[in-house]
């Protein structure tokens, strides 16, 4: 039987996909007998995991064991490579076999390389917030699943809306179903607006703040991100990487680069459309002041992975940025 290994930190798309599998293979009148949930700070749980999977299911249907967020894709020793060896190369076909990780398999390792040459391999991570191609690719392709007619314009407000949280992007398109029901035509903005719950605050709004110097909405977009448990790296991740676009685009305008797909290019921006906005965000800000901008917040991402207090950390480094593009 059918060898997994579903990666990512997209818990919520993974968790969809474990309830599928757990579905199409487990008959649900031995499921209590047939399915082991292995936990990563269970003594011996790899061991114990490989060993079941050996074991013949009871009664009717398959086996499924599942072993959560496993390390066998980032550290293996000599002893448990060569029992997941002798596993998967006699795995009873009655047997499905699950391994989930939030970190990137290590495909340097042997462990990897096994689990590659006899299983499948999905990857489950949450798209970038600033790369609203890709969510609008997902808006789309969720709406085809649960089968919601929306137009364009609606499909870019749901990404406005809820940016890459995929629960709720299922939860709100399973509330839009209901609702299409009644209507006749694809569902478009205005309709939806009342009933979508949005994400009043992101990230990037935060570098909207940042960018006119704002301290006092920052800090409240901040403190509003830290209310819905928005990690601080990610916080991080997505000043970086939008203030970092900010300097491509000022920097191959310095240079007198006129022509968008090539601008896009050069930014690595998927939909060459994009670059008329980013030339307007851009249009006010100093290159000299992008260009300082990015090492406060290196230091900040460093702050906060060598333990730092997040809330504290981030409130200091967003106020000194705001003073930076203010005095601009």
């Amino acid at each position: 039987m059918p060898i997994y290994l579903y990666w990512g930190d997209d818990d919520f798309l993974i968790a969809r996909a474990v309830t599928e599998l757990h579905q199409s293979s487990l008959d649900p009148s031995w499921v209590s007998f047939n399915f082991d949930k292995i936990l990563p700070d269970q003594s011996d749980g790899i061991t114990f995991g490989l060993n079941q999977a050996m074991t013949p299911p009871f009664g009717a249907g398959n086996r499924l064991i599942w072993l959560v967020n496993t390390p066998l894709v980032q550290r293996c020793s000599e002893e448990t490579l060569a029992e997941l060896k002798r596993t998967l190369t006699h795995l009873p076909p009655t047997t499905i076999l699950l391994l989930t990780s939030v970190s990137k398999p290590d495909n340097r390792l042997k462990s990897t390389k096994l689990i590659q040459a006899h299983g499948t391999l999905r990857e489950f991570s949450r798209a970038s917030p600033w790369k609203t191609d890709q969510l609008l690719q997902q808006v789309r392709q969720v709406a085809r699943i649960i089968d919601v007619p929306l137009t364009p314009k609606a499909m870019e407000f749901l990404v406005e809306a809820v940016g890459n949280d995929t629960r709720q992007l299922y939860n709100e398109l399973e509330k839009l179903k209901l609702y299409s029901l009644s209507q006749s035509q694809p569902l478009d903005e205005r309709a939806i607006a009342p009933l979508v719950q949005t994400t009043t605050q992101t990230s990037l709004k935060l570098a909207g703040a940042i960018k006119s110097g704002n301290s006092a909405q920052a800090l409240e977009i901040l403190r509003d991100l830290l209310n819905q448990n928005e990690p601080a790296l990610r916080i991080v991740a997505t000043l970086v990487n939008q203030l970092r676009l900010w300097l491509w685009i000022k920097l191959l305008i310095e240079q007198g680069v006129r022509d968008e797909r090539e601008m896009a290019k050069a930014a690595e921006v998927g939909n060459p459309n994009r670059i008329y906005f980013l030339r307007q965000e851009v249009k006010f800000l100093s290159l000299e002041k992008l260009q300082q901008a990015l090492p406060l917040l290196l230091d900040l991402e460093t702050q906060l992975k060598r333990g730092a207090e997040a809330q504290l950390a981030l409130q200091t480094k967003l106020i000194e940025l705001c003073r930076l593009f203010k005095s601009a």
